[in-house]
């Protein structure tokens, strides 16, 4: 019974400390400060009278009396402002028009001058990106009129380069002209030279070096080469070249070719985005792949060779009534296997048919950076896309054992509210064939991210992350890809049991404290997580399979290092029945918060994982 009690009191406690937390602290997430109200009141004096109960029945017990310290840290306000998300666009509103005069670029080394010696040591190696490489990647001009939407839309862009940890704007109106403003932009480089090492299965072993800022042009190279670690036996090369700006256009090249045991690889990609409201995408790429591709019904690897050719194109322009920009897609994708495992037929491994699909898309969207800190990365501002995304695909398949129309829709949405950030999506699927009639591989899947604003707790910053996630499938054939599995970006972390269907329900919560401690600038921070899933071929989500997984971990990163986050996991699975196999600990660079990272999306086949 005292044990009960002492977990009821844990419970009601972090309650307590939550409602204080979101009452307490100022409201930075809202873009306007609105009175208190009376039913504000009434709720802060009943949580104040909860505390107070709990202070008392605590103190009367050494092992309460702890865990009741241990919750109870009272919220305090964070004078680093680390919480705050910020409306840059809103902020630089007042030089809308003005001419944009001088356009001055300071580039700073990767670590402080008066750093470590490690640190200087760095800077001496480090070869500093060139000038014109920043000035390349801009999307205004000296002459132009400020628009400061673009202007945080155009940091953006320079952010996600891997070879910049940082960027700072400035604006400086021109003392003897009011109409013109001269732009400062601070950029600090990152440690862009990085050593890679994997182990895989059957022995294989890859060691790669790689540099995403060759002689400072911001041209990626990776070199890897793979050998067995059984016997040192010789498995081929592997060489990666990107250019992530080409000529000042604007497209992205990729180029990948090279060999790893059964594996190789061609692959060529030339690309461009969406930049701006109203603007033009188009890209093309050539794949000639050969891999072991996992069959989720057989959960096992064969061998299968597939030659892929794409090319896409359309166009957006902005709506100033709506706010939003309409758009227009264009995709030709033109797949064949060279080899693939024995069984195909019309309605066997469909995924693995020779096909021929022309889509066509078109929607609004509507898009608006904002930066907050402490989400996917430690301590760097980072950015987050308000808005929404809406739009309709359809197109027609030749396949070589059918034909059939497609129709997809998508609408996501995300933004900020007083609870903290809310991201939400939902996609449906189907394709009609052709010579039945019938609807068939159709699919449904609704996302939903949300974190919650950035609690103070002593010294150390906390913030909690939840992920829902639905899929469900109907109408479909039998083999590869006709049949769903936890994965790694929905799914529960701990989990190793081979389970499969084609309902999948997932709900992830993570809790993250991020330290005060950074020793050599590399900043620590403790996460907890717990996961449950639903997953089998009822309808009803309720009557599949229930797994849950529960651990927790720390990861270690470095904001001015290329390097990927270091986590190291701790953690159980279990089923209805009760400990299953469980993945109890695991190295990697991975954290499900990159799902928050801003990435465009151009329209495709709504797929079914």
């Amino acid at each position: 019974m005292a044990v009960r009690r002492y977990i009821l009191l844990l419970l009601l406690g972090a309650v307590s400390v939550v409602c204080r937390a979101s009452a307490a602290r100022p409201d930075t997430w809202a873009a306007e400060r609105f009175p208190e109200d009376s039913l504000s009141r009434m709720a802060e004096e009943r949580n104040r009278r909860l505390y107070d109960s709990l202070q008392s029945k605590a103190g009367r017990h050494a092992l309460p009396r702890m865990l009741y310290r241990l919750i109870s840290a009272r919220p305090r306000v964070d004078t680093l402002e680390n919480d705050r998300v910020l409306d840059e666009s809103r902020a630089l509103a007042r030089y809308k028009g003005k001419i944009i005069g001088d356009i001055i670029i300071e580039r700073r080394q990767v670590f402080r001058p008066d750093g470590n010696w490690l640190q200087r040591t760095g800077n001496k190696v480090h070869l500093l990106t060139r000038e014109r490489v920043i000035r390349r990647d801009l999307l205004f001009r000296s002459g132009d009129p400020f628009d400061p939407g673009l202007v945080v839309r155009n940091m953006q862009l320079l952010r996600s380069r891997r070879y910049i940890s940082n960027v700072g704007l400035t604006v400086r109106p021109d003392t003897l002209d009011t109409t013109r403003v001269d732009l400062v932009i601070r950029t600090r480089d990152s440690w862009t030279v990085s050593v890679d090492v994997g182990f895989h299965s059957e022995g294989r072993t890859m060691a790669g070096l790689s540099d995403a800022n060759v002689l400072g042009t911001g041209n990626m190279l990776a070199v890897k080469t793979n050998f067995s670690r059984k016997d040192f036996s010789y498995g081929g090369n592997l060489i990666e070249y990107g250019i992530p700006n080409v000529l000042g256009t604007f497209f992205t090249a990729d180029f990948a070719a090279g060999r790893d045991f059964y594996k190789s690889t061609l692959d060529m990609k030339l690309c461009r985005e969406f930049l701006r409201p109203t603007d033009y995408e188009a890209g093309a790429s050539y794949s000639d792949l050969k891999f072991k591709q996992y069959m989720i019904e057989q959960d096992t690897s064969l061998l299968v060779k597939v030659r892929n050719f794409d090319v896409w194109g359309g166009y957006s322009r902005f709506l100033a009534p709506i706010r939003s920009s309409a758009f227009l897609t264009a995709h030709y994708n033109r797949r064949r296997f060279v080899r693939r495992p024995d069984g195909v037929s019309a309605t066997h491994h469909p995924a693995l048919h020779g096909r021929d699909v022309m889509l066509f898309g078109a929607g609004l969207y509507r898009e608006k950076f904002f930066t907050a800190n402490m989400i996917y990365g430690f301590g760097t501002r980072e950015y987050l896309a308000a808005g929404y995304k809406a739009e309709f695909v359809s197109g027609y398949s030749w396949g070589e054992f059918d034909e059939g129309l497609y129709f997809g829709a998508g609408l996501k949405a995300g933004g900020f509210c007083s609870l903290g950030y809310i991201m939400g999506g939902f996609s449906l699927g189907s394709s009609i064939d052709r010579a039945s009639g019938r609807w068939s591989r159709s699919a449904v899947d609704v996302d939903l991210r949300w974190f919650s604003p950035l609690f103070i707790m002593g010294r150390s910053r906390v913030r909690q992350f939840l992920m829902l996630n639905y899929t469900q499938g109907w109408n479909r054939d039998t083999g590869n890809d006709e049949s769903i599995r936890f994965t790694r970006r929905n799914g529960l972390q701990a989990l190793k049991e081979h389970v499969i269907g084609t309902n999948r329900t997932v709900l992830n919560t993570e809790t993250v404290f991020f330290t005060p401690w950074q020793p050599l600038g590399f900043r620590i921070a403790f996460f907890g997580f717990a996961d449950f899933g639903l997953i089998g071929r009822s309808p009803n989500a309720f009557r599949n399979d229930f797994f849950a997984s529960l651990g927790g971990g720390i990861r270690i990163r470095n904001e001015r290092l290329i390097f990927s986050t270091l986590q190291i996991r701790l953690g159980l699975a279990f089923g209805k029945g009760g400990l299953v196999d469980s993945e109890y600990f695991r190295l990697s660079s991975y954290t499900r918060l990159e799902q928050y990272r801003y990435r465009p999306q151009r329209p495709e086949m709504v797929a079914f994982e």
